[in-house]
């Protein structure tokens, strides 16, 4: 497997694991233990990530949310908790999801996930993707579970700020750029119905493009992992999130 079709084969399945716990159960109950509910959690754990930052830096890390929400999401918000602190707590609220779900899968495959996800990671520039370097202030875990989920994470963080640069490269607002991939996802992230652009040929095939350059920057990425490494980092994504749908608690 090259890292092209690592790209591509785990893109849905990276994207879905990462972001797998944000409105989970689990997690919506430990927000309530730092007087959150679970969407300013989500706000100030990821971002928080960052540091206490002023709302500019939240509106370049996240880039497709309308600025309305950061209202809610982070100003508001940190009026009730520290953002440092909900970081950490929201990572750990990460783990308690992960002891949760992926007690079915190996070890040995979640360990050799976490290797090759930590040594991409490692790899990536400083300075380029926000949240990547916010998550990378946390230490990776010696606990196999707990490794290969901040993996996931990591790996989401990025592929979402290579998507970044590749809208931005093709000349895509950001706006268009989240209407064409869920007019669900664009209400979520704030936009309203009378805000949809006009979707026209060009907008559509820029977006194509943009999806075309976000693969071609994450092979890149993966570019530093040998063949097996490859191959563990597709195997691990793979039974992880097939044990999304069976979730098997850590014994």
């Amino acid at each position: 497997m090259d890292s092209t079709e690592l790209a591509r084969l785990t893109a849905d399945s990276i994207q879905t694991l990462g972001m797998s716990f944000y409105f989970d159960p689990i997690t919506s109950e430990n927000a309530k233990t730092h007087g959150l509910n679970v969407f300013e959690f989500y706000g100030l754990g990821r971002g928080g990530t960052l540091g206490d930052v002023d709302v500019e830096v939240i509106d370049r890390a996240f880039t497709f949310f309308h600025p309305r929400v950061y209202d809610f999401l982070w100003t508001g918000a940190k009026q009730k908790a520290d953002p440092v602190e909900i970081a950490a707590a929201y990572v750990e609220a990460a783990y308690a999801f992960a002891d949760r779900t992926f007690g079915a899968v190996s070890a040995q495959v979640l360990e050799g996930f976490a290797r090759a996800a930590t040594k991409v990671v490692a790899a990536v520039p400083s300075d380029r993707h926000l949240l990547v370097d916010g998550y990378k202030k946390f230490t990776v875990p010696t606990n196999p579970v707990h490794a290969a989920y901040l993996g996931t994470i990591l790996l989401r963080e990025l592929r979402g700020g290579v998507h970044i640069e590749a809208v931005n490269e093709t000349g895509l607002s950001a706006l268009e750029a989240c209407y064409l991939q869920d007019a669900t996802v664009f209400s979520m992230h704030g936009y309203q119905d009378d805000e949809a652009p006009d979707v026209t040929p060009e907008i559509e095939a820029k977006k194509v493009e943009a999806e075309e350059l976000t693969d071609s920057k994450m092979a890149a990425c993966f570019d530093v992992l040998s063949d097996d490494e490859r191959e563990a980092l597709a195997t691990g994504a793979r039974l992880m999130f097939e044990a999304l749908a069976s979730p098997v608690p850590v014994g």
